[in-house]
């Protein structure tokens, strides 16, 4: 969702070694520090329907998923009565019908407030190890609070949001259904939570074609495969089912600016990580635009510029980042590769449910 405004070792640590660093970090700092740290003992592995070239899901003990606390988290995340003028919703900031973002270069929330980062998708956040560009959330349990609280989007108090939902006769049975309370701030997470771990897509072009089908790939994206694996260098990042490391990178986006943000360095509090982000998920990115952390590429075609070129030079420039010298032929077969095989059929097009009242 839409960042607050600020969300905006050394040089000579080698990016790899930093990366690694930082999300152990990271990971003890979230355990340690935040209410819905994770742990290896904490979760449980899940048997839903996964949709093919996905893993299964893993839950946390606290919050095991059910059909009555999705039904709720889902009504939660398309209400706009979370916020302080009754019109700002978690969808509105990451619309189904927007690839789960919201189409636009930043997102905007109560009086027309704007952020300096772009609101990343939702889409299979059920396997992300931290959440927000810069990680500063361990959970998703944990980041469906913050933008409810960011003056910026929501812009309201935990205790004024569990207020206003108590008025409302048909959360409030909901609540008691599900949690045995009223409405809390634990039981808001725990639900908006529990829907967005169903907000997946797999059993892409790119998945059957793995699973033996040659005819699920075109002949361009076959090649754009190839380069993706192979010359452009892509898995380097994005890797593994959700084609993500799940780790902190600088591409060099912003850095060229005085005012660059600091990205993972401002909750690391390591010099290495500054310009650093989140590696975002690429699955059905022809639906995300415009990309990276600012949305300062409007297109795929521009995406594989950027880094074709190496991205933007500066002192923390990660070490996978360098020039690819792709062809022309080979930067369209890439983009082909990007649009047609990491779009499944299956996408989650989730409409809005009807909220209690």
């Amino acid at each position: 969702m839409m960042k607050q405004p600020s969300e905006c070792s050394s040089a000579l640590v080698r990016s790899g070694n930093r990366q690694f660093c930082s999300a152990l970090l990271a990971g003890c700092l979230c355990f340690a520090v935040f209410g819905f740290g994770l742990s290896l003992t904490s979760v449980i592995a899940a048997d839903g329907d996964i949709p093919a070239g996905l893993d299964k899901i893993s839950y946390p003990k606290d919050n095991p998923p059910d059909e009555a606390k999705i039904h709720l988290g889902k009504q939660l995340y398309f209400d706009g009565r979370l916020s302080e003028d009754n019109k700002v919703s978690c969808a509105s900031c990451h619309d189904p019908a927007k690839g789960w973002s919201n189409g636009d270069r930043f997102a905007t929330g109560v009086g027309g407030q704007v952020g300096g980062r772009s609101a990343p998708t939702v889409i299979n956040t059920a396997y992300q190890m931290f959440q927000f560009w810069d990680g500063r959330a361990g959970s998703l349990e944990e980041q469906a609070l913050g933008p409810i609280q960011n003056p910026i989007e929501m812009n309201l108090t935990l205790e004024q949001v569990v207020a206003k939902l108590n008025k409302i006769p048909g959360y409030r049975e909901q609540f008691q259904k599900v949690f045995g309370t009223d409405v809390t701030s634990d039981g808001i997470a725990k639900a908006i939570a529990a829907y967005e771990r169903t907000v997946l897509s797999g059993n892409a072009p790119y998945d059957q074609f793995k699973a033996g089908d040659e005819s699920a790939l075109s002949p361009a994206a076959q090649r754009g495969m190839k380069l993706f694996t192979g010359k452009a260098h892509c898995t380097a990042c994005h890797a593994g089912a959700n084609l993500t490391d799940n780790a902190f990178h600088n591409v060099g986006i912003g850095m060229d600016r005085d005012d660059f943000d600091q990205g993972r360095a401002a909750i690391s509090k390591l010099g290495g990580d500054t310009g650093s982000f989140k590696t975002p998920t690429i699955r059905e990115i022809a639906r995300t635009a415009p990309y990276m952390h600012d949305g300062s590429l409007k297109t795929l075609e521009d995406v594989v510029e950027h880094y074709n070129k190496g991205g933007i030079a500066n002192t923390y420039l990660d070490e996978e980042i360098y020039e690819l010298k792709l062809t022309d032929q080979e930067k369209a077969d890439l983009v082909t590769f990007l649009k047609e095989g990491l779009s499944s059929k299956d996408y989650p097009m989730h409409k809005p449910p009807k909220l209690p009242e």
